[in-house]
């Protein structure tokens, strides 16, 4: 595993629990701390408990366990949506105040740190598939770094946008699969022309 020991700049607390949930620093985790950082203080948001809070995010990056952790958006309570458009943007909503804002990556990234050289160097070994794996974290560690030495407005866009709030999470009874009798949802479930109600995997088996 990788060491965050020798990363110049000051963590704060709340990036250290990020990196404890994720397993490392690395620009992907960086990139939704900054968005949940910047949507914390534009929305006057606290870490949501239920689905008070509601993250859209347009990838399955990174970024993400870093919104999990700070806004309290999650897979099991339904308010972190995925839509994987492999785009490098959120939008945040508020069920309180009803707004949301879209944030945006504005550019391809460029290094602007300290150590230019080497970071051009390993840029150019991981382009080529031949960086080793102390190469491969010492990338991530400088552009990490370098990231969190950034204005916000220097590595996204901010726009307020009109936004369906999604519905809760849904809440169902269980019932035995008809078929393999597995407990499933039963509102997920398929009905079969004989009657029963089968869960996904089995109705896919007859096809």
């Amino acid at each position: 595993m990788e060491k965050t020991e020798n990363i110049s700049i000051k963590m704060s607390e709340d990036l250290k629990q990020c990196i404890a949930f994720h397993g490392h620093l690395c620009p992907g985790l960086v990139y939704g701390y900054l968005i949940a950082k910047q949507a914390i203080n534009i929305l006057e948001l606290k870490r949501s408990r239920d689905e008070e809070v509601v993250a859209v995010c347009e990838n399955d990056s990174c970024a993400v366990d870093a919104l999990q952790v700070l806004l309290g958006t999650t897979a099991g309570k339904g308010n972190l949506i995925i839509k994987d458009f492999g785009k490098n943007a959120y939008t945040i909503l508020s069920r309180a105040s009803k707004i949301a804002y879209r944030f945006s990556r504005k550019q391809h990234y460029i290094y602007k740190g300290k150590d230019k050289e080497e970071f051009t160097r390993l840029d150019a070994a991981i382009s080529a598939g031949s960086e080793t794996t102390k190469e491969k974290w010492r990338h991530k560690h400088l552009k990490s770094e370098d990231l969190l030495s950034k204005s916000f407005d220097e590595v996204f866009s901010t726009s307020e946008v009109d936004f369906s709030m999604p519905p809760y999470a849904p809440l169902a009874r269980s019932e035995a699969c008809g078929k393999c009798g597995e407990m499933t949802m039963s509102t997920k479930m398929v009905s079969t022309d004989d009657g029963k109600h089968i869960c996904i995997p089995c109705s896919q088996k007859d096809q």
